[in-house]
C-alpha cells in the first residue's frame, strides 16, 4: 500500500508506461489522484478480480459515494462517467435488471447475424485504403479502426448514417480527459441532445434494432418500472461510447504492435499463430481502456498488504497495468509476444460488469485484422514509432493518428 502523496495520473495519456511502473512498485492498490479525486488504483490482477466480484464494491455513486452528486456533478470533468443511469453505474438488482434488457443484443446469435455486415463494411474500407495514392500516408485510425465499430454499432442501434460523425465527435470528447470542465459540460449537453434525437426518430419509426427494443421496454410499462427515460438515455450513451472506443483501440493497438514487431507479424502471416491469439495478446499488451472510473467501497475492505479501503472511498480499475503486471507475466510483461502461453488480461473487465460487447469486439477484430494484412503484404508505418502520439486520455488507450503506407512505399 502506498502511504505517500497520491500518484498523479496524467490526463493526456503521455505518462502511461511510467505510471504503470509506479503502480506496480507501489503495491496491489495505490492511492492516486484522478483529476482531483483521490482513488485506489488497483493494478494487481488477482486483487482486481476479487474486488470486481466483491459485493462490498458498488458502481452506484448515489448510494455509496459520500458527497455525490453535490461535489461531483458539474464540478468534475469526468462526472458523465459516474452519473449516467445505466448498468455501468448500477449495483445489485438494479444492475441485473438493466443488463437483462440489453444482453440479447450482444448474444452469440446477434453477433453471428452481424458478421456479414462486419465483413462487408471491412471490405469496403479496405478497398478505399487500397485506392490511396502510393507514397501518401493513410491514417488507419480514421480509415479502418474507427469506422468498423462506428458503423456496426450504428446499425445495431438503428442510427441514421448522417448522425454518425456527430456521435463520434462527442464520444471523442467524453474520452478526452484533458478537456476543460467547461468543454466537458458543453459536450455532455450535446451528447444528451443527440441521444434524445436518436430515440425520437426510432420512436417515430421503430425497427429491428436495439434502440427500438429499449424504447419498447420504456413505453410498454406504464409505470416506467422496467426502464425510465433517464435509463433509456443512459443506456444508449453507454452502448455508443463503449461500442465505439474499445474496439477502435483494440484495432489501433493490434495493428501498431504488429507493424512495430515484424518478427511477430511474420509468424502470424506464416500461419504459426492464429489471429485469435494475436487479439488476446494485443488486449493484454495494450488494454483498450487503461483506467476505468469508478467503483465505491460499501464497507471497509482489508487489502492483502495490510491496507484498508474505507467505506465510501473510490476504486479505479487499472486494467492497463494489470495486463502488464510482472508478477503474472515476468520480465517479458512489457513485450508483445503472440506465442505467449499466458495471455491473461482483464481488458473487458470481470464479474457482473464484464463487458457485454466483448464477443462483438473480438469478432470485429477477427475480421478486420486479417483483411488488412492479407490485402497489404508490404504495409508499414509512415512515421517512426516514437512519433506516434496517444489519444489525450488516461482512460482511452489509442493513438491520435496511425499513419501508414499501405503499399510499403
Amino acid at each position: 500500500m502506498s502511504e505517500s502523496k497520491p500518484l498523479s495520473l496524467d490526463p493526456t495519456g503521455h505518462a502511461r508506461r511510467a505510471e504503470e511502473a509506479a503502480l506496480h512498485a507501489g503495491g496491489p492498490a495505490v492511492r492516486a489522484d484522478l483529476l482531483g479525486v483521490t482513488v485506489w488504483a488497483v493494478n494487481d490482477p488477482d486483487l482486481l478480480r476479487l474486488l470486481l466480484t466483491d459485493p462490498r464494491v458498488s458502481k452506484d455513486p448515489h448510494r455509496h459515494w459520500p458527497g455525490f452528486p453535490e461535489r461531483v456533478l458539474g464540478r468534475w470533468p469526468l462526472d458523465l462517467w459516474v452519473s449516467g443511469q445505466n448498468m455501468f453505474t448500477a449495483y445489485g438488482p438494479e444492475h441485473r435488471r438493466l443488463r437483462r434488457l440489453i444482453s440479447p443484443a450482444f448474444g452469440p446469435r446477434r453477433v453471428n447475424a452481424l458478421l456479414p455486415r462486419v465483413e462487408a463494411i471491412t471490405a469496403g474500407l479496405v478497398d478505399a485504403i487500397a485506392a490511396a495514392e502510393p507514397g501518401v500516408p493513410v491514417d488507419l485510425r480514421r480509415a479502418l479502426a474507427e469506422p468498423v465499430p462506428v458503423r456496426v454499432i450504428g446499425e445495431l442501434l438503428g442510427m441514421p448514417p448522417e448522425m454518425a460523425d456527430d456521435f463520434r465527435r462527442v464520444v471523442r470528447t467524453v474520452f478526452d480527459t484533458s478537456a476543460s470542465l467547461e468543454r466537458a459540460k458543453a459536450n455532455r449537453a450535446e451528447y444528451f441532445g443527440l441521444i434524445d434525437l436518436l430515440a425520437a426518430r426510432r420512436r417515430a419509426e421503430p425497427g429491428d434494432d436495439l434502440t427500438s427494443a429499449l424504447i419498447a421496454a420504456r413505453d410498454e410499462e406504464g409505470d416506467g418500472s422496467r426502464l425510465s427515460e433517464g435509463e433509456l438515455r443512459g443506456t444508449l450513451m453507454l452502448v455508443v461510447s463503449a461500442g465505439y472506443e474499445t474496439t477502435t483501440n483494440l484495432l489501433d493497438q493490434a495493428i501498431t504492435a504488429l507493424l512495430t514487431h515484424p518478427g511477430q507479424l511474420a509468424l502470424v502471416r506464416s500461419g504459426g499463430v492464429p489471429w485469435g491469439e494475436v487479439i488476446e495478446e494485443a488486449l493484454r499488451y495494450e488494454a483498450p481502456v487503461s483506467h476505468l472510473p469508478l467503483r465505491y467501497a460499501v464497507s471497509d475492505i482489508e487489502l492483502p498488504d495490510g491496507g484498508v479501503i474505507r467505506a465510501g472511498e473510490t476504486i479505479l480499475a487499472s486494467y492497463g497495468a494489470a495486463g502488464r503486471h510482472p508478477r503474472v507475466h515476468g520480465e517479458t510483461a512489457g513485450g508483445f509476444d503472440v506465442s505467449r502461453v499466458n495471455k491473461e488480461h482483464l481488458s473487458f473487465g470481470h464479474g457482473p460488469h464484464f463487458c457485454l460487447g466483448a464477443p462483438l469486439a473480438r469478432a470485429e477484430a477477427a475480421v478486420a485484422l486479417p483483411a488488412l494484412f492479407e490485402r497489404f503484404p508490404e504495409i508499414r508505418l509512415a512515421v517512426p514509432p516514437d512519433e506516434l502520439r496517444p489519444t489525450r486520455s488516461l482512460v482511452s488507450n489509442g493513438h491520435a493518428a496511425l499513419p501508414v503506407l499501405p503499399h510499403g512505399r
